[in-house]
């Protein structure tokens, strides 16, 4: 090899750090943009809200039964998320994880998918202890119907639909770094803001019909008054879709997926039977407006384009942290324990981004609803019906909800609706 060759391949880290700083760069500045520009900061007038007391909201017994529930569920996540996270970092950050791959056999690209899926089934094993605390304590509170043999069933669905993607989006990146030592971090970045805008596209299409079966919503008085807040609120809507949640849970709910030709507004099974029963019926159609709020707003849209610049600053960062470490230790089947355990770090550390700008965004689909509904009394008997449902916490702490919350509280959804229209 000569000098120059030589020179070259040491200049390679200090070329691909610099184009990491450039990706990093523009994907931080383009999600400050969007963010600033489409995440509604203010969603109602007036300064901070005057939340009211959980106990003039929720009787003495039901909110027993809500802190019993939520302090159970809390304790569990957060041990599972401590043990997913030490496991990951045990396989990434020591030795294990790259002895563990060095044993797989077969070609490279088969190598890869092996890699992912062992390290996905140890950490799933792993906290599988806690999955099954947490899916008994549903059942034991009421809000799963789901037996032991079918929870399994879709929890192994997740992890192979999971590994699949993951799979995918590592033979990318290495892709990426293969083609070009010197400017991955650029194409790469290109590419896996394409593949989420991609992905977010397809999901309702090809992921969702994998777990849940979808019919339109019957026609009847129902249907036509969806139809017809749909129609106030400027929402073109083709149909609506009911999912089979029921088979699942008790919880009553809704969502909006996909955007522009596989955009849909999905409602649970649950809550279209809910809506037949004496008083629902106002409730049921806050929840419904507050769905069409996302589609006239096009928030997956959002979301996504928000999640695509948040996605190509991460592959600037990680150009970084990779710029310092040999090729042969990341480009390959036995450096995904170690990229796998970035991300999930990364992801964790994220969270107070993602759960901050959707907070906000559905403060603003809650405003919009009671604007389209005008009707004050079926909005908080909603959100009390909801809080006794899935005996959520309605005064968590602090710093949890800033963490982890990616919905307003109970009482502060119910103080924005006493400003908004009290």
């Amino acid at each position: 090899m000569t000098g120059a060759e030589v020179s070259t391949r040491r200049d390679v880290p200090s070329l691909s750090r610099g184009t990491s700083w450039v990706v990093l760069g523009l994907g931080a500045i383009a999600l400050v943009v969007l963010a600033w520009l489409l995440i509604p900061w203010h969603p109602f007038p007036g300064g901070a809200l005057d939340l009211p007391d959980e106990r003039e909201v929720f009787a003495p017994r039901e909110l027993e039964r809500m802190l019993a529930y939520s302090g159970a569920a809390r304790w569990i996540s957060r041990a599972a998320l401590l043990v997913s996270l030490v496991v990951a970092c045990l396989l990434g950050f020591t030795s294990l994880g790259r002895r563990l791959v060095a044993r797989l056999r077969g070609p490279w690209l088969l190598r890869v998918v092996l890699a992912v899926a062992a390290v996905t089934l140890i950490g799933w094993l792993a906290t599988l202890p806690f999955s099954v605390a947490a899916h008994h304590l549903r059942m034991r509170y009421g809000l799963s119907r789901q037996a032991w043999m079918p929870w399994l069933g879709d929890s192994l669905l997740n992890q192979a639909v999971g590994i699949v993607i993951t799979s995918l989006a590592l033979l990318a990146l290495f892709g990426c770094i293969r083609l070009s030592r010197r400017w991955w971090p650029a194409v790469a970045g290109g590419l896996v803001a394409a593949l989420v805008v991609l992905g977010s596209f397809v999901y309702p299409v090809l992921v969702e019909p994998v777990f849940n079966d979808f019919e339109p919503l019957p026609r009847g008085q129902f249907r036509t008054e969806v139809m017809a807040i749909a129609e106030r609120e400027g929402v073109a809507l083709d149909d609506v879709l009911v999912i089979d949640a029921s088979r699942r849970t008790t919880s009553l709910n809704a969502y909006v997926t996909g955007f522009g030709s596989t955009r849909r507004v999905v409602l649970y099974d649950n809550l279209v039977d809910a809506q037949r029963g004496a008083g629902a019926h106002g409730a049921v159609l806050s929840v419904v407006a507050h769905e069409l709020a996302h589609a006239k707003h096009d928030d997956v849209l959002v979301g996504t384009l928000i999640g695509a610049s948040g996605a190509v600053a991460a592959i600037g960062a990680l150009g970084l942290l990779l710029s310092y470490r040999r090729q042969d230790q990341y480009a390959t089947p036995e450096g995904i324990p170690m990229l796998l355990a970035v991300f999930a770090l990364a992801s964790l550390l994220a969270m107070p981004v993602e759960n901050g700008l959707s907070r906000q965004v559905e403060t603003r689909a809650d405003v919009d609803a009671l604007h389209a509904t005008g009707d004050l009394k079926a909005f908080i008997r909603l959100q009390h019906d909801l809080g006794v449902r899935s005996l959520s916490d309605p005064s968590p702490q602090t710093w949890s909800q800033w963490w982890f919350g990616s919905h307003p509280t109970t009482l502060q959804r119910i103080a924005v609706a006493n400003r908004i229209l009290d």
